[in-house]
């Protein structure tokens, strides 16, 4: 089984909205509509079977919404291949409550994303979350490292997420973009030993420019080389790597063989694309 455990959709209704503030922000191209129906259309042509969706709260007052948008499409997850995380914002006041409602519902994590969030991971708001997480048996998935949206924010770098590790050392941590985007020297340095996952969204290869001028080099489209992806899934274990493509944001298919191409074990192949995932979801 292949899962993409790192993709975004938003609502029919706002689809073509967000997808455009996004990109105007990134100067990246996306690759579908950031609708669910997009997303699957995308799915059948690369040969997916299941995707992860990761909503992101920007606002207290979009959690209760998000989440009853996950709780649905988790309701069609066995058709669609669709799964979803819950929302959480560390200054929604009833987050606590909301997480217990999320995981009666079979929600099987949640997302968080200091830098839009405007929080650092290791602040005192989001590690009760990972505890929360912990006791409910819960998954936490974090943006990590800087975000090509947000210049200079600097929310979640290695050292942050490192504390907060730290601070809730039994959650089951996701580390989105390896580890820390455009952190991965500290993240060698800091974080293997933490016990956490990573995800392959948007680290191998290059962004995609969206043709309006904003990169003038392709040094400034670089990602992670293949030899220092190779040896952070040497660091941390292919048994903690999980496959993701930050969908829209990166193409499915591209992303995939990239994947396939590496000099990597067959066994840990399928570890990475599928495996490991499994194991975390489809419970």
């Amino acid at each position: 089984m292949i899962i993409d455990f790192h993709t975004h959709t938003f609502p029919d209704a706002i689809a073509a909205a967000a997808v455009e503030k996004l990109q105007a922000a990134s100067h990246t191209k996306p690759f579908s509509d950031g609708t669910v129906s997009g997303l699957r259309a995308s799915m059948a042509a690369a040969g997916i079977d299941a995707s992860a969706v990761l909503p992101v709260a920007t606002s207290p007052k979009q959690v209760p919404h998000i989440n009853d948008n996950a709780i649905r499409v988790n309701a069609l997850s066995n058709e669609t291949g669709v799964y979803s995380f819950g929302g959480m914002h560390p200054d929604f006041p009833d987050w606590e409550q909301e997480m217990e409602r999320l995981c009666a519902a079979g929600v099987r994590g949640v997302k968080v994303h200091p830098p839009y969030q405007g929080v650092d991971f290791d602040d005192v708001r989001f590690v009760r979350i990972l505890k929360k997480a912990s006791e409910l048996g819960m998954l936490v998935m974090t943006h990590a490292g800087l975000d090509v949206g947000l210049p200079g924010a600097e929310q979640s770098v290695p050292e942050k997420l490192l504390r907060a590790r730290e601070k809730a050392p039994d959650t089951t941590l996701i580390l989105a973009h390896m580890g820390g985007w455009r952190c991965w020297d500290a993240v060698e340095r800091l974080l293997p030993g933490a016990g956490v996952y990573l995800d392959t969204s948007f680290a191998l290869g290059q962004m995609t420019p969206n043709g309006d001028g904003h990169y003038k080099s392709a040094q400034e489209l670089a990602l992670l080389s293949e030899e220092q992806f190779l040896r952070l899934v040497s660091l941390f274990g292919a048994n903690h790597i999980l496959f993701g493509t930050d969908s829209p944001w990166g193409d499915q298919s591209e992303s995939l063989q990239a994947i396939r191409a590496l000099p990597l074990p067959d066994a840990d192949k399928r570890a990475i694309l599928g495996g490991n995932a499994e194991k975390l979801i489809m419970k």
